[in-house]
């Protein structure tokens, strides 16, 4: 049996904070619908669905954190930014971290190394051409990654991921098992702490979902970000602005970083931010083996 590698101590914030926080907003758009199923690209009610976050979402979303004086990382698949390169731009040009979330929001799940690796450099070609970005962070559509999944990104240079869920610290995750393993920081996130699993309702393409009142999503992730704040963790939002971009949703994430501005100690701050922090603590990377199948 492997053995895998157990949490570090919680690790030291800079001088000043007591914990950290990071606003991630997901842009998926009407790629989303189309890997599900690209018979959609036909259901006019389905794509604007999906394009009101560009559309309206994003932008609601840039003035509110304009506001705050706060800069966010924004993880576009490839396609959202060859279909809406002026809103990149804006983004970009706002100084926000733009960081890689697939190409077509691809469900990396039962791919090949070599089908993974060339999704990543799709969503790679499609920041480097539009925005000239070389992104250094990457979230896995869906969360979805492989035991390959470090190995590709530390290849082609990237700092930080953003997809796994074992930890509520930020921490080397070691590429393999073994001396000379090279590492990558691990920003981890949860689905408690994602817009998706609380108002993601399209009939027929996204399943059977509920459309849950904001108040209970603000509720969720203010009692997360009171916990993470007492323990000196990491608080990580997974924001899709098609969702949350809505008028009642956008208050109540208003709401959440008024109460993140009366947190003296917190740090909120881009992935790339914390991950450039994490590197510079040189912690001892974790080490998360396949697991072994017993014999029955």
């Amino acid at each position: 049996m492997n053995d895998v590698t157990l949490p570090a101590a919680p690790i030291a914030w800079p001088t000043g904070f007591r914990a950290a926080a990071n606003l991630g907003f997901d842009l998926d758009s009407e790629d989303v619908a189309l890997t599900i199923d690209p018979g959609t690209r036909d259901r006019l009610s389905v794509m604007s669905h999906q394009a009101y976050g560009a559309l309206t979402g994003v932008p609601r979303v840039l003035d509110l954190l304009d506001r705050f004086d706060l800069k966010a990382t924004f993880f576009a698949p490839g396609y959202t930014v060859e279909r809406y390169p002026d809103l990149l731009r804006r983004i970009r040009d706002a100084g926000h971290e733009i960081a890689h979330h697939g190409y077509l929001h691809e469900a990396m799940a039962g791919l090949s190394y070599a089908e993974e690796a060339a999704i990543i450099d799709r969503g790679i070609e499609s920041l480097e051409k539009v925005l000239g970005v070389r992104p250094v962070g990457y979230r896995a559509p869906l969360w979805e990654t492989s035991y390959s999944t470090a190995e590709i990104l530390l290849d082609r240079g990237f700092l930080y991921d953003s997809s796994l869920m074992d930890s509520d610290l930020p921490y080397e995750l070691a590429e393999r098992p073994g001396e000379g393993a090279r590492s990558i920081v691990e920003i981890p996130v949860s689905w408690a702490l994602d817009d998706w699993e609380q108002f993601a309702f399209v009939p027929e393409v996204f399943g059977p979902g509920v459309i849950e009142d904001p108040a209970k999503a603000l509720s969720m992730w203010t009692g997360e970000l009171t916990e993470a704040y007492r323990y000196e963790s990491c608080f990580t939002l997974t924001i899709h602005p098609f969702l949350s971009g809505r008028l009642g949703r956008i208050r109540a994430l208003e709401s959440l970083l008024e109460t993140m501005a009366a947190m003296p100690e917190l740090w909120v701050t881009t992935c790339g931010e914390i991950a450039e922090h994490v590197r510079g603590l040189d912690l001892v990377p974790r080490v998360f083996p396949q697991p072994d199948i017993p014999e029955r």
